[in-house]
């Protein structure tokens, strides 16, 4: 089955008491049971309920995964796969990472023993020299957030079997359209199902796309117990929002690379991180491992100034001033205040995340109006 019919088909079953084809909200926190310990796989609605089992279904199918859980938010889920480290175990991730990320692995799990590395990706051959005895898990964001870059996971699959670790990929930048980590040797994909999977900014949620049987019943039990589980009503429109997933990345992948090309020629441009350009690091493992660029793009300023940012940030039109991305709508952001807040300047600063560093969610507009918002911020500066 290919992926559009996926999207809107998988883990999808009519109604069997009325027929609906939409997959019903079951608005319940309880199930009857037949007797004391005998029910029909429902019990109690942070375990199950039906209309999160027809998602995960969905989402399994769309990951090429055997199992999958969703969680009350992205961090939830990423709480929950960081629950499979215990005391003295150590974590090598990326050096460019979601800072929400960064700070729940430094001020909330670091103090329970854990030990976290942030390290250049970017050559899988180099992270060897990072691990040691006590390295349980890699942790992988390819595009990662907010410089796009490129991380080959194939790569990283062949040095975490060699190494016995765990790999863990972040796809939420590029979804499940453009990239299945699962199929190139990830052994867990973990989702911010708020962004592109919703993809319409009324939701949040996340979720864990694995093939392994052990590692599916640690987190479930992690799932059910910890009880970051989401609603049915969320459920319902992840669900909704999935079916038309393919068709909103092919729109998202068009505007992108038309408004990377458009910055990259921009004479107030200093960078453009993209990784569509054959010049982009790492831009042939991109090719090989993304089915297309996506429509996530940052950019700094000649002299970088921040108050130019800040200017460019509050003078869009189209583009909304607001966190968060893959919605239809495009958003603008100031990273260094606003989603990377929480990571030091000086280790912002090493990895190339300068204060008029700017990042897009670039939406389903029509893209002459979302170049023509560009230009007028950009001579607002």
């Amino acid at each position: 089955m290919k992926f559009g019919t996926k999207a809107i088909h998988a883990g999808q079953e009519p109604d069997p008491s009325t027929g609906a084809i939409m997959t019903p909200i079951y608005q319940t926190s309880t199930y009857v049971q037949e007797s004391p310990g005998k029910n029909k796989g429902y019990a109690y609605a942070r375990g199950k309920n039906p209309t999160r089992t027809a998602l995960e279904k969905n989402l399994a199918a769309l990951e090429n995964a055997k199992h999958a859980l969703c969680f009350s938010s992205g961090m939830g889920a990423s709480d929950a796969i960081i629950k499979l480290l215990k005391p003295g175990d150590e974590m090598i991730a990326s050096d460019d990472l979601y800072g929400g990320s960064y700070r729940m692995f430094v001020r909330v799990f670091a103090q329970y023993g854990i030990k976290f590395h942030f390290v250049d990706m970017s050559n899988a051959a180099d992270i060897q020299k990072h691990i040691n005895s006590n390295t349980k898990m890699l942790w992988v964001e390819t595009p990662s957030n907010p410089l796009m870059k490129i991380i080959d996971i194939n790569a990283c699959s062949a040095l975490a079997k060699k190494n016995n670790l765990i790999l863990v990929t972040d796809n939420t930048f590029a979804s499940p359209y453009l990239q299945n980590p699962l199929d190139l040797g990830a052994d867990i994909v973990m989702h911010s199902v708020t962004k592109y999977l919703g993809g319409h900014s009324d939701v949040v949620m996340g979720a864990i796309c694995t093939n392994s049987d052990e590692l599916y019943e640690k987190l479930a039990f992690i799932h059910n117990s910890c009880g970051a589980t989401p609603g049915p009503m969320d459920s319902f429109l992840v669900l909704r929002g999935i079916k038309t997933l393919h068709v909103r990345m092919e729109r998202h992948c068009e505007n992108g690379k038309a408004i990377a090309h458009y910055l990259k020629k921009h004479p107030v441009i200093d960078k453009v991180y993209w990784p569509g350009f054959e010049d982009f690091p790492n831009h042939a493992i991109a090719k090989s491992q993304m089915k297309d660029f996506g429509g996530m793009i940052s950019f700094t300023l000649k002299g970088d100034s921040i108050d130019q940012a800040f200017k460019i940030a509050s003078s869009t039109e189209v583009f909304s001033l607001a966190e968060s991305l893959g919605g239809v709508e495009s958003l603008i952001g100031h990273p260094a205040s606003m989603t990377h807040a929480s990571i030091p300047k000086e280790e912002r600063m090493k990895v190339g995340l300068l204060d008029s560093l700017l990042r897009l969610s670039v939406g389903i507009e029509d893209i002459d109006d979302l170049i023509q918002d560009l230009e007028q911020a950009l001579k607002a500066r």
